[in-house]
């Protein structure tokens, strides 16, 4: 079973930014010598929670402290920036890390309305053009341009002798869609929705048949009891941090809120996290994938300390690599 990595670079709580990173930088060195297939970087702006809105720079770091993996975005969020950007930024990875290198291409906005102003202006605008900045960026990657082009004699240098592998991210028919309308491969984000993935895959499959990556979130520990406890305060941790910044409700709106987010929790649970020992979580994930027919798992693993979460990748690689 080829197994990746999914990483937000979290802030767990009582931690800096700084030390979210340096904890990446050492699951990652691990990741490599345990026999992860890929490790890739999510894309997240003006949020507290996450330390890292540009990927490219952080996997500078992580193909400098790594041999063997391929090290990626998870996504490069499109909508923001211009593909000749992109094209210049992960050639100039994969020239320092040939063979090694992922586009992960996505199109949320990974930030909150005005911080999507701050970033790209009108965004919404910026996702319609989806469809024709992907055929520019893979133009500018593959060096396609039509002689009467504009673009023609634009080169995004240094041009590497092996270029980024590219994959199209969602959680929507939409997007399965278009992945297989541009012929490219394609990563399900099974832990970011509720709605009918190996459906989606499949249909994606019937309309081009490429490399699919399942996307999970994953907790594994010694006993499942163990696991539960740990999603459960990673969930509550999370909510606790939502909630500093909404108005607190009192009396008995504090205990349906409560009871609500329990319920909530309950159902995440159920129906997105794989959770467990090594061996049923072992079973979980060979069961996930026969069902999506996946080539490949990437997983995500978010716990309320690293410690635990280093623990959670190295029992599940133990048992599945």
């Amino acid at each position: 079973m080829k197994l990746s990595i999914l990483d937000q670079v979290p802030v767990l709580s009582g931690a800096t930014p700084k030390e979210a990173i340096s904890a990446t930088l050492e699951l990652a060195e691990m990741a490599d010598q345990l026999g992860f297939t890929r490790y890739w970087v999510a894309e997240h702006h003006d949020m507290e929670l996450f330390a890292c809105p540009a990927p490219d720079i952080l996997l500078g770091l992580i193909g400098s402290r790594t041999e063997k993996m391929k090290i990626g975005a998870g996504a490069v969020l499109l909508p923001h920036y211009r593909p000749f950007n992109v094209t210049e930024r992960y050639n100039l990875l994969a020239t320092l890390y040939p063979k090694r290198v992922d586009v992960g291409i996505g199109r949320a906005p990974g930030g909150s309305a005005e911080a999507t102003i701050a970033l790209s202006g009108n965004f919404l605008q910026n996702v319609k053009n989806i469809s024709a900045d992907i055929d520019e960026l893979v133009a500018f990657f593959q060096q396609t341009f039509a002689k009467d082009h504009l673009y023609a004699n634009v080169t995004a240098t240094p041009i590497p002798d092996f270029p980024p592998d590219l994959w199209l991210l969602g959680t929507s028919e939409k997007s399965a869609k278009l992945a297989a309308e541009k012929g490219m491969s394609y990563v399900f984000g099974h832990f970011m929705t509720d709605k009918d993935g190996p459906a989606i895959v499949d249909r994606y499959q019937k309309r081009y048949n490429g490399k699919v990556i399942v996307s999970v979130s994953v907790i594994c520990a010694a006993t499942f009891e163990a696991a539960r406890k740990l999603a459960e305060r990673s969930y509550m941790e999370k909510k606790k941090h939502e909630e500093k910044h909404l108005t607190q409700a009192k009396g008995k709106a504090v205990r349906d809120r409560d009871r609500a987010n329990d319920d909530m929790f309950t159902e995440k649970l159920n129906a997105q996290y794989v959770l467990g020992n090594p061996e049923q979580v072992h079973k979980q994930l060979q069961s996930l994938q026969a069902i999506y027919q996946a080539d490949e798992i990437m997983i995500l693993t978010n716990t309320p300390d690293y410690e635990s979460r280093k623990t959670s990748y190295q029992l599940i690689a133990q048992a599945c690599l």
